[in-house]
C-alpha cells in the first residue's frame, strides 16, 4: 500500500477516534473530537497532493479517499444533529448524497470505470469541514463561563448564529444538493445501459 492510501486509511482510525471522543462530550471530549476531526480534514488535502505529486493516484485511493470523506462526515453531521446544532433534515440529504455518489461509483467500478471527486465536491466537503470545525469549537468553547479573551474570540466565531456557521451550512447543504446531482448527470449513461 502507498503513502496516500495509508494516510487514507489512517483518516478512517481519526474518525473512530472521532466519535469515540465526541461521545464523551465535555470540554476534553470535545477536544479531542476536534483535534482528531482537523487532522482528517488536514489528511485528506495530503493523501491527494501526495498522490498527485508522487504520481501514486490509484484506483483504490480514487474510491477509498472519498468514502474516508463520506464516513468522517456523516459522523460529525450526525452528532451535530444529536445536539441540535443542525437540523436533521440536512444531515438526512448530506448522508443521502453520500449513498447516492457510493452507489453510483460501485455502479461504475464494476462496469470498468472510476468516477473521481469532482472540483464542486472537494469545495462542498470544503464547507462541510469548515462548518464541522465551527461546530467543534462550539462545543467545547461555548459552556465555558467568565472566560477570557481567547475563549470568548473563539465563542463568538464559533457560536451558531454566526454569520460563518450559517455560509458554512447553508453552503455545504446547497453544494451537496448541485454537487449530487452533477454526479448523477455525468453517471446517467451507466443507469441507463
Amino acid at each position: 500500500m502507498n503513502l496516500p492510501n495509508s494516510i487514507t486509511f489512517a483518516r478512517l482510525v481519526l474518525t473512530a477516534i472521532f466519535v469515540i471522543a465526541a461521545s464523551w462530550g465535555g470540554v476534553l471530549g470535545y477536544l479531542v473530537a476536534l483535534v482528531t476531526f482537523v487532522m482528517a480534514a488536514i489528511s485528506d488535502w495530503l493523501d491527494g497532493y501526495l498522490a498527485r505529486k508522487l504520481n501514486l493516484v490509484t484506483s483504490l485511493g480514487k474510491l477509498i479517499d472519498p468514502l474516508a470523506d463520506k464516513i468522517l462526515v456523516a459522523s460529525a453531521f450526525v452528532l451535530f444533529s444529536s445536539v441540535g446544532l443542525c437540523p436533521p433534515w440536512i444531515t438526512i440529504v448530506i448522508i443521502g448524497r453520500e449513498f447516492l455518489v457510493t452507489g453510483l461509483r460501485q455502479i461504475a467500478v464494476e462496469k470498468g470505470e472510476v468516477i473521481a471527486a469532482d472540483r464542486l465536491g472537494k469545495w462542498k466537503t470544503t464547507f462541510q469541514l469548515t462548518y464541522g470545525i465551527t461546530c467543534l469549537v462550539w462545543l467545547m468553547m461555548g459552556p465555558i463561563e467568565n472566560s477570557g479573551a481567547f475563549v470568548s474570540f473563539f465563542q463568538t466565531l464559533s457560536n451558531p448564529e454566526n454569520p460563518l456557521s450559517i455560509i458554512s451550512l447553508w453552503g455545504a447543504f446547497t453544494l451537496t444538493l448541485i454537487s449530487g446531482a452533477n454526479y448523477l448527470k455525468k453517471s446517467w449513461n451507466l443507469l441507463i445501459n
